[in-house]
């Protein structure tokens, strides 16, 4: 389970093409002891992947909901 361990996430992600919610990857830097310059820049890719999560979520919405109608 990856909710609290990064290299286990990207292990999945590497066999199951599954991403981490962005909540479990938002604890993840959380439980990391990062430098200013590290937290920024993760903090930064984080809101892109944040935002394409939600992307990707909603698309795989529609495509589920006309495939079940």
């Amino acid at each position: 389970m990856y909710h609290y361990d990064a290299k286990t996430a990207l292990e999945e992600l590497s066999e199951d093409a599954t991403l981490p919610n962005p909540v479990h990857v938002r604890d993840m830097m959380l439980r990391r002891h990062l430098s200013v310059g590290q937290s920024l820049e993760l903090n930064r890719l984080f809101v892109e992947y944040q935002k394409f999560f939600g992307e990707a979520q909603k698309l795989g919405k529609e495509i589920l909901k006309q495939l079940a109608g």
